[in-house]
């Protein structure tokens, strides 16, 4: 039975896609989704989007109609899950870590190992970075059972893209491990980064460094931020810090000082520190599919987040169209648990 999903639901955005066609795949169930991104400023189907559907499409052997530029209605028809060995060239700067949100539930599930070798951006904005994806999201999954890893060939930035990411999934053995993680770990007080630039002076990456430092050291953490720096398709930097499965990160832009870059990421991950959360708002929303997943084998989950925000209410919403599994969620003193049972 086709799944039927209102593409300006809540958030309304392409994630909305991209977990509707990964649960389609995994489910085995058709799926049309209309109305896409019908209340954005250029509504329907965007090159970002074409791409993470048409690399399902291709491990799957979907049947797909609708997949083109604008159109505002997707039909997905999967078959047998393969796996094997691609290359995808998403073209310009448009984000790796979406197209593998989209694909790495999908791979999951593959009769083979999953191999791929991405070209496009790696750290631009409106999306998860490189650094997040390997060293908080690949975390969670690791924890849940999930064998996937990723190796950074070359950065890249917006406009012109032309970054380098090798992925590398395993199919899961004996289904999905339920994610609890109730309080707050206390491993170390210590704030590990990295602060990276490309074809630019080495100093405007260690300024972002020193900057993001010295506001963390002044709330009481420790800072351990590598420093990187390369020649890049074009000039670009960034920042990424991480604390168990917290985040915080900023991108420079054509006039912006290196060290607002550095105290940008590093507010970001101290609201989160400073937090009863378990995990940042961020892997919240991108947690839910494999929750569901972990309940529909039986398996229960539970976080703390300090806010719902409207993404992760969407791919609750969305994840529940696909899976028998109940969301809730539950204020508590400065928290909100979000749990999924089966």
């Amino acid at each position: 039975m086709c799944v039927e999903i209102d593409g300006s639901y809540g958030e309304g955005g392409g994630q909305i896609i991209r977990t509707a066609v990964a649960l389609s795949a995994v489910t085995g169930r058709p799926v049309r989704i209309e109305k896409i991104r019908a209340n954005r400023p250029n509504p329907g189907l965007a090159a970002q989007h074409l791409n993470a559907v048409d690399a399902v499409r291709r491990i799957c052997n979907a049947e797909v109609k609708g997949l083109k530029l604008r159109s505002t209605t997707l039909e997905f028809s999967p078959s047998k899950i393969r796996g094997g060995r691609f290359e995808i060239n998403i073209g310009t700067a448009g984000s790796i870590t979406l197209l593998l949100q989209c694909l790495i539930p999908a791979a999951l599930f593959a009769e083979e190992v999953t191999s791929l070798r991405i070209i496009g951006g790696t750290d631009v904005a409106w999306s998860p970075p490189f650094d997040f994806y390997k060293n908080v999201f690949l975390r969670a999954l690791r924890e849940m059972g999930c064998e996937a890893s990723l190796k950074l060939l070359r950065r890249g930035y917006y406009p012109k893209g032309g970054g380098v990411v090798e992925a590398y999934i395993e199919p899961m053995s004996n289904g999905l491990k339920g994610f609890v993680l109730t309080e707050l770990e206390r491993r170390s007080n210590e704030v590990k980064g990295v602060s990276h630039c490309g074809s630019l002076p080495r100093h405007v990456a260690e300024r972002q460094a020193r900057a993001a430092a010295r506001v963390l050291e002044r709330s009481g953490y420790a800072a351990d931020i590598e420093v990187e720096t390369a020649e890049t398709a074009c000039p670009g930097s960034g920042i990424t810090l991480w604390r168990d499965f917290k985040a915080g990160s900023s991108l420079g832009e054509r006039g912006k000082r290196a060290e607002a870059v550095g105290e940008e990421a590093a507010a970001a991950i101290l609201s989160e520190l400073e937090s009863a959360a378990t995990v940042d708002v961020h892997l919240a929303d991108q947690l839910v599919p494999y929750m569901a997943l972990a309940a529909a084998d039986g398996e229960a989950s539970e976080i703390r987040v300090r806010e719902v925000t409207k993404h992760l209410d969407t791919n609750m919403h969305i994840t529940q169209k696909f899976l028998d599994v109940k969301f809730t969620v539950e204020k508590l003193d400065d928290t909100f648990a979000v749990r999924c049972e089966p």
